[in-house]
């Protein structure tokens, strides 16, 4: 059975899944069009979210809300710099570019029925070990 919090979440997750559909996130040709600069329309979208979400942390912060699962203050921290990042960051890439789809919409490609996200959904699962298991190593030197 789900607690009411794990449906408020999957509610949400769905509601943003949607968003993602309506703004055209989960169209490969749409992407396409926006990497190669021909539409910018989701560039708008991508800004607004970034400039909403960056606004509202630093509020929240600011005004020492608490957060929800921990109840610890909501901070604003700067993280190390981690040589793996830049693996993840080429998997990331490579992935994208092979797939053509966005790898944060894949979840939602797949509620729209695109059965090629599930394979997406694959390279991601394995792409996220393998990084994984490269950052791993690259940690212990």
């Amino acid at each position: 059975m789900l607690s009411r919090r794990n449906l408020l979440f999957l509610a949400f997750g769905i509601g943003f899944g949607f968003l993602l559909s309506r703004a055209g996130a989960t169209s490969p040709a749409i992407i396409s069009d926006l990497l190669l600069f021909e539409d910018l329309r989701l560039l708008w979208v991508i800004a607004t979210a970034v400039a909403l979400g960056g606004a509202l942390t630093w509020i929240a912060a600011r005004r020492g809300w608490r957060a929800r699962n921990t109840g610890k203050p909501i901070t604003i921290r700067h993280k190390p710099f981690k040589r793996g990042l830049i693996v993840g960051s080429v998997l990331f890439g490579l992935g994208w570019a092979a797939t053509g789809v966005c790898p944060g919409t894949a979840l939602a490609m797949i509620g729209e029925g695109k059965g090629f996200a599930l394979w997406v959904g694959a390279g991601i699962v394995l792409g996220a070990g393998a990084g994984s298991a490269i950052n791993r190593r690259l940690e212990r030197g």
